[in-house]
């Protein structure tokens, strides 16, 4: 399914703003979790509050227990019908120390695809979990499923364990939830994640701490997540993806598109990739005139001080971009079609799209000890797996984990038109 995506520039160049998802297997309670931030943070309107409580009124709904957060964010009628989530819904609310994006994604594993494209634009991923439905019995795929994929994506990991009012708020509970996950974060490479007891029906330790748990020493989650320091720091080697061309009225050209990273100013030289022809920057422009100079997430046009030949799916970067024809990749297979050995499939890296071919696969990730099976032969929907890919034309061999808008790529099915994967660059040759 179609994820929602937040409004084009929302919070784009603010400071202090986080993007965080939330993520876990179903009836984790990642729904409620959401709505009692915004309600504690003042982040509904009254009139929301209103639809969410019984006729006896918000106030005493709400000393009762009886408030249906869940449906801040469920605002499909499947959804409710159901009393599960499906699409990824973006909420966004701002306390005095930061502002926030969330994104709450679904729990089932048919809707891992909607998971993947709302990580996409986080910083943190919060893992909810029910301490209720897992004492003695382990993490469930789908949770150990969701953490591989932050890792992946390089995201900070707050761990929090809810329901704790459903065991009696046992310590006991809490440290042996702590102890499975801490296998998940070794075997995954998470550092350091954060844990947090709470209930996040009633508030205990979201917004402020519970004297439910006097042996946690912590901070309570809405804290954590206004001093956490985001996973994905700010590149300074300059890239941005071509969206189109501008012909000035003097005649020049005008290259337009969004910085994905660094920064760029007049005097700098660039190089057009994957052609590597090079050039110095003339001016920036955007509809409001000249800048002096255009940082990550700004929208431009560039005016070099010569002609090139270029088009949508080139890319203007620093002198450290490379071209490559070949990648390793850790991809996640979204397409209910499973893969098929020799087809070619469209490889979409930014603005640029060009045929590849999944030459080999080095391993699939299995969700029960999250080992690495090297000897798969084929790949399924909500797979995991790390995979060569040969590229007809050239691509940026920027790695992700450097630079993540650009290291990033989708595989698309040219006959249905689907996307087949979500690609992260590990390796490039």
């Amino acid at each position: 399914m179609r994820a929602v995506q937040p409004p084009a520039g929302a919070f784009d160049g603010e400071p202090g703003v986080l993007r965080f998802i939330t993520a876990g297997s179903v009836d984790d309670g990642k729904s409620t979790l959401i709505g009692r931030l915004l309600f504690d943070s003042k982040g509904l309107l009254r009139d929301q509050v209103a639809a969410l409580t019984t006729a006896r009124g918000a106030q005493s709904a709400l000393q009762d227990g009886d408030i249906d957060l869940a449906l801040v964010t469920d605002g499909l009628e499947s959804e409710r019908e159901q009393g599960i989530t499906i699409d990824v819904a973006y909420r966004y609310f701002a306390t005095p120390r930061r502002s926030f994006v969330i994104a709450d994604a679904p729990g089932h594993e048919q809707y891992t695809r909607n998971m993947v494209t709302a990580a996409s634009n986080a910083e943190v991923a919060i893992i909810l979990i029910d301490a209720s439905r897992l004492a003695g019995k382990g993490l469930k795929a789908q949770t150990r499923r969701h953490a591989t994929i932050a890792a992946l994506m390089g995201l900070k990991v707050i761990v929090a364990v809810n329901k704790m009012d459903l065991t009696g708020w046992s310590r006991a509970v809490f440290e042996e939830i702590r102890e499975n996950f801490e296998r998940v974060a070794r075997t995954l490479a998470i550092a350091d994640p954060v844990y947090v007891p709470l209930a996040a029906k009633h508030g205990d330790n979201v917004a402020a701490r519970s004297p439910h748990t006097p042996w946690y020493e912590g901070p309570p989650l809405l804290e954590i997540l206004e001093t956490i320091e985001a996973a994905r720091g700010v590149s300074a080697a300059f890239r941005l993806p071509v969206q189109r061309v501008l012909r000035m009225a003097n005649g020049a050209r005008a290259y337009a598109g969004r910085v994905e990273s660094g920064v760029v100013k007049p005097g700098d030289e660039v190089v057009a990739m994957p052609s590597g022809q090079s050039a110095v920057v003339e001016s920036i422009r955007t509809y409001d005139g000249s800048r002096a100079d255009a940082a990550e997430g700004q929208s431009v046009s560039i005016v070099l001080d010569r002609d090139l030949d270029l088009g949508r799916g080139d890319t203007l970067t620093s002198q450290d971009a490379q071209a490559v024809k070949s990648v390793t990749a850790d991809l996640c297979w979204l397409d209910e079609a499973p893969w098929e050995k020799g087809r070619r499939y469209l490889l979409r890296q930014a603005t640029r799209t060009t045929q590849a071919l999944i030459e080999s696969i080095v391993f699939v990730r299995e969700m029960t000890e999250l080992a690495e099976v090297s000897e798969a032969s084929g790949l399924k929907l909500n797979d995991i797996a790390s995979v060569r890919i040969k590229t007809r034309d050239a691509i940026l061999g920027d790695l992700y984990g450097a630079r993540p808008a650009t290291g990033a790529f989708v595989l698309i099915d040219p006959v249905s038109n689907q996307t087949a994967a979500a690609g992260m660059i590990r390796e490039a040759a």
